[in-house]
């Protein structure tokens, strides 16, 4: 989902320069628009069942609907305005956070940004969990039309095709992920070819390009324009990812594939199944694959399948790349992240990410068991997402990019408008497994909020008990201490205190190495920090120095690569005379109240278990000093 090239804001990012176009176009289709791409499957199915029955005002209103919806929602609220609100090229709710927290000043509506992008990712979690089921789901049901008799197996083989994606995550995409592009460019031409087909019989759908035939139909049938509203909302289910994958791409070829691509073969096929529907009613079961000759059934399952499963691999690899964000952020504790590739960095697996969406994933198929059930679990987690980020957006627009908020406001205000419409609509499906994704998302923003203040609070807590660094100078100024050959490094959060891993190598061993570094490891709320930006060293008495470095929230510390460095521009060690010192805190809380106890044991739990500094930084095992304390949260 992300890349680690360099580039400057509003530009195509420099990895997409040295691509042909070509490429790139091709790469979008597999990665960015599957999950859109997959939407005729079943949007306008659930849109007419919705709406309570067939007949040309229904059909041509519902169609006027998801017609508009693309255009006003993907085209122009996405394409348009939204991708100007980039992070150095790089889109997404997380990306979107770090640069709208810094437009911000005061410490209270930086909590409160930072809590609506937490709210987002946490909510884009929620539409991860859905969207493989219903994806593979609805591919497979298919069947039912070639051959009743396999009915009963379809819940079986989705759960295996499902099994089947979960575990192909370990060993990367890289190589698979040639054929993502190709096969998706088939699956455009095949919608749009079936669906121009259907049309030529029937081209009074045209009609439906008045958008009046929508806005009279909502209008008029009062309490239920709420739940079609609630149907039509799958049509931009996955638009999100045109924001979210900029960076992979650029913002020229996504803009492109999909005003010349993608648009033009989601108009087709949903024309065609409005086409199709006026000419033969009972066509509502499956209108999608009604569209294709009998002949061509058994294939057009295949390649949905295969769709369905591409689109639910981009999901997944989205999930990864926003864990790994989160993580670099300090949103949520270090986990591993494996590297899948040794050519693409944003080819990356994070175990329990994958484990957690497989097991949520099989848990909604087979307790939903079909298409149509999972479709009133779809739509809030999307269109909660799209709130976040509209209003994010909005600030990062007005206070970084110099919009005058008299144009912005009421654009802005026009997109949540629309994004609130879309939720409202949703929670109507609340008690009917609308609740799932929504639990998922409370879930994730529970622990990652608990995560941050508890980090906040100890943070605090070594601040509050700590030495500062200049009177450890002067103490060693006026008393000497033994010095031992070699290099200590301590890791270190700040480097304005001496760490306690320091101290207590101090009093218990009251000698001190001939050189001292206490290295900070500091992440910027850019995706990307140039290399001669990357390390600051400054050296105080006593051959004590500091060295900052500074990572993007897109990159990843490798210590090794640093010490490489120190070597050859400051100093001149050899690695087997190199200790690294870290600490490894028992923290404690006597906190009260449900929340704070609640919210004390989740970060304790999580400090406990997160993966060490030592495996993080890839620190060589047999060079580290592990050193304990005890810490006791604040009140």
């Amino acid at each position: 989902m992300n890349t680690k090239a360099h580039h400057a804001p509003h530009e195509q990012p420099d990895s997409c320069k040295s691509t042909p176009q070509s490429t790139l176009i091709i790469g979008a289709l597999g990665v960015v628009f599957g999950d859109i791409g997959t939407s005729p499957l079943y949007a306008f199915k659930q849109s007419i069942e919705a709406a309570g029955g067939i007949s040309t005002e229904t059909v041509l209103a519902i169609l006027s609907l998801m017609i508009w919806s693309l255009l006003v929602v993907i085209t122009f609220k996405y394409v348009l305005v939204i991708m100007q609100a980039n992070n150095k090229g790089e889109g997404g709710t997380l990306a979107l956070t770090a640069l709208a927290v810094n437009c911000v000043e005061s410490s209270g509506l930086r909590w409160l940004v930072l809590s609506v992008g937490l709210i987002g990712a946490s909510l884009f979690y929620g539409d991860c969990v859905i969207t493989p089921a219903i994806s593979v789901l609805s591919a497979i049901e298919g069947i039912e039309i070639a051959t009743p008799l396999l009915s009963p197996y379809v819940v079986p083989i989705t759960v295996v095709l499902i099994a089947a994606l979960f575990a192909i995550e370990r060993h990367g995409t890289a190589t698979i992920g040639l054929l993502f592009g190709p096969v998706m460019l088939i699956w455009f031409l095949v919608m749009a070819v079936l669906g121009l087909m259907a049309l030529a019989n029937n081209l009074s759908v045209l009609a439906a390009f008045d958008p009046r035939y929508g806005i009279r139909f909502l209008f008029d049938h009062g309490g239920l324009s709420m739940a079609i509203l609630g149907a039509v909302v799958l049509t931009v289910t996955g638009g999100e990812a045109l924001y979210a994958d900029m960076g992979h791409f650029g913002a020229a070829p996504i803009s492109r594939t999909w005003l010349f691509i993608v648009l033009p073969s989601l108009l087709l096929n949903y024309l065609g199944q409005g086409a199709l529907l006026l000419n033969d009613s009972s066509a509502i079961t499956h209108p999608f694959y009604r569209l294709a000759p009998e002949w061509a059934l058994f294939p057009m399952v295949g390649l949905a399948a295969l769709a369905t499963i591409i689109a639910s691999q981009a999901v997944i690899s989205g999930a990864f790349s926003i864990a790994n964000q989160a993580v670099q952020l300090g949103y949520i504790p270090r986990i591993r992240i494996h590297h899948t590739s040794s050519d693409e960095i944003g080819q990356i697996y994070v175990s329990q990410v994958n484990l957690f969406l497989f097991l949520a994933v099989v848990a909604l198929v087979v307790s939903f068991k079909t298409s149509d059930s999972l479709a009133s679990t779809y739509g809030i987690a999307v269109t909660g997402t799209m709130g976040t980020v509209t209003a994010l957006a909005c600030l990062v627009m007005i206070r970084r990019l110099h919009w005058k908020p008299w144009l912005a406001l009421p654009l802005f205000g026009l997109f949540f408008a629309i994004d609130l419409l879309f939720f409202g609509s949703n929670l109507l499906k609340f008690a009917h497994g609308g609740w799932f994704p929504l639990t998922v998302a409370a879930f994730i923003f529970f622990v990652m909020m608990a995560w941050v203040h508890g980090r906040e609070r100890l943070l605090k807590a070594r601040w509050h008990e700590a030495t500062p660094l200049d009177d450890l100078i002067k103490q060693l100024a006026a008393h000497t201490l033994p010095r031992v050959p070699g290099t200590a490094i301590f890791m270190v959060p700040n480097t304005k205190v001496v760490p306690l891993s320091l101290l207590h190598s101090i009093n218990h061993y009251h000698v001190l190495h001939e050189r001292v570094i206490l290295m900070v490891v500091e992440t910027s709320t850019t995706p990307y920090i140039k290399d001669q930006h990357r390390m600051q060293v400054i050296s105080l008495e006593n051959d004590i120095h500091i060295v900052r470095l500074h990572y993007g929230f897109f990159e990843e510390p490798r210590i090794l690569r640093v010490l490489a460095q120190l070597r050859i521009k400051e100093f001149h060690f050899k690695l087997h005379d190199v200790s690294f010192f870290i600490g490894r805190e028992r923290i404690t809380s006597r906190a009260t109240g449900l929340w704070r106890s609640m919210s004390d044991a989740i970060f304790i739990a999580l400090h406990r278990n997160m993966l060490s500094a030592t495996d993080y930084y890839a620190i060589p095992p047999a060079h580290v000093v592990e050193l304990g304390g005890h810490i006791e949260l604040p009140a």
